[in-house]
């Protein structure tokens, strides 16, 4: 799944690395119970440390075998759900903090709505939902659809033997779409990562300018946030929930 998703060159190792730890920024400083809902294996370094301040996280996800290998890396410390996230139970106001990355655009898009407001009810109030979420209005997209048209018409004659892969089911709602949660949340949104892993690899070339290029956009996500958020890739939503008097 990395190797097709993700871009491993050295020349965005620190970049993406970067992108990944920003996440720790939301996290409370401590607490008892870490939700990790589509945990798959914990595949990645910076994704262990978001529970390190946590006495248990608990992983949910599809795959057993995913969870296998996320129990190998953090043993008793962990708790380990397979299954459906919307048909398995958890207490009302129970996690100190819940974190979902890229697994929300995943699900059915009339039941994403269904799957926040889970998260949000079975998290303790004052405490965060924290969400990587992908832009479908993308600056970037101007110029990748006229080349998807122009493809399309090349293969229009394509052999009715080849077989398309159509990938993982993806839906993603507008930036609009999160101000259905502020009766209960209060929601804040900040940039993530500009770009998918292929237009990284497209865009940023494998040498010491691909490298310097990185730097630079990092700093800008931070100093334009806005700007990063409305026009860029994938963006971090954070639901705090508010108290039971707000």
């Amino acid at each position: 799944d990395a190797c097709l998703n993700e871009d491993l060159r050295d020349v965005a190792k620190n970049y993406v690395s970067k992108c990944r730890k920003r996440i720790k920024r939301y996290l409370p400083s401590s607490g008892d119970h870490f939700l990790d809902m589509a945990s798959g294996p914990i595949q990645y370094d910076e994704y262990l440390t978001y529970s390190d301040n946590f006495k248990k996280r608990h992983c949910v996800d599809l795959s057993e075998l995913a969870l296998n290998q996320a129990e190998e890396k953090i043993k008793k410390r962990g708790e380990y759900y397979c299954g459906d996230f919307l048909e398995l139970d958890f207490d009302e106001n129970f996690f100190d903090c819940s974190v979902s990355c890229h697994t929300i655009y995943h699900i059915q898009a009339d039941l994403q709505e269904q799957a926040v407001r889970k998260l949000l009810r079975i998290t303790k109030a004052e405490q965060p939902v924290i969400i990587i979420y992908s832009n479908p209005k993308m600056m970037i997209n101007l110029f990748i659809k006229p080349l998807k048209l122009l493809k399309r018409v090349f293969y229009k004659n394509r052999p009715s033997n080849v077989v398309r892969d159509e990938g993982f089911y993806f839906h993603s709602h507008p930036i609009s779409f999160w101000k259905r949660f502020e009766e209960e949340a209060e929601v804040r949104l900040y940039p993530w990562r500009s770009f998918s892993a292929k237009h990284q690899k497209l865009i940023f070339p494998d040498n010491a300018v691909g490298k310097l290029a990185f730097e630079i956009l990092f700093k800008l996500e931070d100093y334009f946030p806005s700007f990063f958020i409305r026009y860029f890739k994938f963006y971090t939503v954070v639901l705090t929930k508010k108290g039971l008097h707000k």
